[in-house]
């Protein structure tokens, strides 16, 4: 199995408890020995704008949080593609799943 992974996934974006400190180390520390990590790479912003408005990218953008939350999609996109072929997972933060054309938390 392929793990999307990026170091920078380990850095701390929210106080939200689900992003807490040590949950990303436990996880990586468990299944290191047992996966192979694929380094995550950062979405293009067209690919991006295909799920989300231009507000919401200059809303992120200004939040600080442009350049984790397009790492994180690229990680998600190319788990994705990876998975078209073979077991694939994203190991990424912020997950993202709560995210809409023009919102995001949690």
């Amino acid at each position: 199995m392929k793990v999307v992974f990026h170091e920078n996934f380990y850095r701390i974006y929210t106080s939200d408890p689900a992003a807490s400190a040590g949950r990303m180390e436990s996880i990586v520390e468990v299944i290191e020995s047992k996966i192979e990590f694929v380094s995550a790479q950062p979405a293009t912003e067209k690919d991006i704008a295909e799920a989300h408005t231009k507000t919401h990218i200059d809303s992120v953008r200004q939040s600080g949080l442009y350049e984790i939350a397009g790492l994180a999609a690229g990680g998600a996109i190319q788990a994705a593609t990876i998975g078209l072929a073979e077991p694939a997972f994203g190991l990424i933060r912020p997950p993202g799943h709560h995210a809409s054309a023009d919102s995001s938390w949690g």
